[in-house]
């Protein structure tokens, strides 16, 4: 019996135009009447989950935000994991040579030192406004309070973002966690932050199994997710990579893909 589903957003919960179809409503309505743990788990900002956590009434469950680098429960901060100052710096450093916009994302406040295409997509899905400073002032403010960023998000063409991951994971493999949450998109953050990880927290303190629980997403920051819940479901819309790690290939977002696969498993 599955006691918990932890559900990417991006490509797996929401459709191509972030619209949720009712039939996913539904399925996510029967999960709680059974008193399943339902959660959240997505690169996005907190800021950027709730109104849709809100539309399919979990608001009020855990949210893991920033790829699990910062977990929150009703207001209450549940894990807040950053990236080390010195870290932050060395990756700004190795990529001034690329042509990409770097945003980082502290909590529920973001800054970049532009203003560009990038930003203002982000922007449309995080309701709290970009702080626009330069690299120094950021990390001034940082040291001053002795705290980093829960995620660094690097924007670029498909081709410099798989170079920047290749140079990246090679760099940082010892400090870093770098995944892309989808081809242009590179998110970089703590070690000890990642989906896996998130997962692992909330199963340790809801007093749920691995074999317990069920994983749903859509791209390489859910593979860890998909390969290590009890059941990994990957999105018909999914690389052939991260459907090669799940245990069930479901329909693409656009065609109701996260209620087909919980009612197939949940004999809904």
């Amino acid at each position: 019996m599955y006691k918990a589903v932890f559900i990417d957003v991006d490509g797996t919960l929401i459709r191509k135009d972030h619209s949720i179809s009712a039939a996913t409503f539904d399925v996510i309505q029967k999960l709680k009447e059974k008193n399943i743990l339902v959660v959240l788990v997505s690169a996005r900002p907190l800021s950027g989950i709730i109104p849709i956590a809100k539309k399919v009434n979990l608001a009020d469950n855990p949210i893991a935000s920033l790829n699990g680098a910062y977990i929150a429960y009703n207001g209450e901060i549940i894990f807040n994991s950053v990236i080390d100052i010195e870290a932050v710096t060395n990756v700004y450093d190795q990529l001034q040579k690329y042509d990409a916009t770097i945003i980082y994302y502290q909590q529920e406040n973001w800054f970049s030192e532009l203003e560009n295409a990038g930003t203002a997509h982000e922007q449309k899905i995080t309701h709290i406004p970009v702080t626009i400073q330069p690299f120094d002032a950021i990390i001034a403010l940082w040291k001053k309070n002795k705290t980093g960023p829960n995620k660094i998000l690097v924007i670029a063409s498909e081709k410099t973002t798989n170079e920047i991951q290749h140079v990246m994971k090679q760099k940082f493999i010892n400090e870093l966690n770098i995944a892309t949450s989808k081809p242009t998109y590179l998110d970089v953050m703590n070690k000890q932050a990642s989906k896996l990880n998130a997962i692992r927290l909330l199963m340790q303190k809801y007093n749920i199994q691995q074999h317990e629980t069920i994983a749903i997403g859509d791209n390489f920051n859910d593979k860890e997710m998909i390969e290590f819940a009890g059941c990994g479901v990957a999105m018909g819309n999914a690389p052939d990579a991260v459907k090669e790690a799940a245990n069930y290939v479901t329909d693409t977002n656009n065609n109701d893909g996260v209620c087909k696969a919980i009612k197939k498993l949940m004999n809904f």
